[in-house]
């Protein structure tokens, strides 16, 4: 009980910390503090990766974008979920966090991941070639929003789908009602919503 709330306790003050530096400018999770985002918050079931992937309806063959992938703790088991015949592109902005996702790879036998070092917003991800896109606590940490929306947006096919999810206790915590008014403002339609004001997944259709 004590190694656990010393735990809560740590988890808290990191990320004060981490809001309070992240005002003056958008911080990404810092390589060193990747096994915080590794862990399924233990607080609320919106964000635990089994829910996240169960959500979205994936279907063997399927290739899925995690936009802003960290340490891959959903780009393990969406590469599982579409399997060999599927493909998985991992794209973050830090090679240590790409490096710790191919660790990962290596270690489960999963040969259906691609990796791009990129920002979002940067028009490097080919367009209409993913069914499905994840951003999971991830949007407010790039700078320029609607970009990066933009690029998901075309990296989709038609009827393919972006799925976000917030969580309060993230430093970069974007509203749900600040994602639809972005995701609207680049052609994307909403449709489900998972959660609640503070922990919610929000799913996002290209027509």
């Amino acid at each position: 009980m004590n190694i656990f709330l010393n735990t809560v306790g740590i988890v808290v003050v990191i990320s004060v910390i981490w809001r309070l530096a992240s005002r003056r400018r958008s911080i990404p999770c810092p390589v060193w503090l990747r096994w915080l985002v590794e862990l399924d918050n233990p607080f609320t079931k919106t964000n635990r990766a089994a829910v996240i992937v169960q959500h979205l309806q994936i279907q063997p063959g399927m290739a899925v974008l995690d936009a802003g992938c960290g340490p891959g703790r959903l780009t393990i088991p969406v590469a599982r979920a579409v399997g060999p015949l599927g493909v998985v592109v991992a794209v973050d902005i830090q090679s240590g966090m790409l490096l710790r996702t191919r660790e990962k790879a290596r270690s489960a036998n999963l040969t259906n991941i691609q990796y791009l070092e990129a920002g979002l917003g940067k028009d490097k991800l080919e367009h209409n070639r993913f069914d499905r896109a994840l951003m999971v606590t991830v949007l407010g940490e790039v700078p320029n929003r609607e970009a990066a929306l933009k690029e998901v947006f075309h990296a989709l096919k038609p009827g393919g789908m972006l799925s976000v999810t917030e969580i309060i206790f993230d430093p970069h915590f974007q509203g749900r009602d600040t994602v639809i008014r972005l995701a609207g403002a680049v052609g994307f339609r909403k449709k489900a919503f998972f959660g609640n004001r503070v922990a919610y997944t929000l799913h996002l259709e290209r027509p």
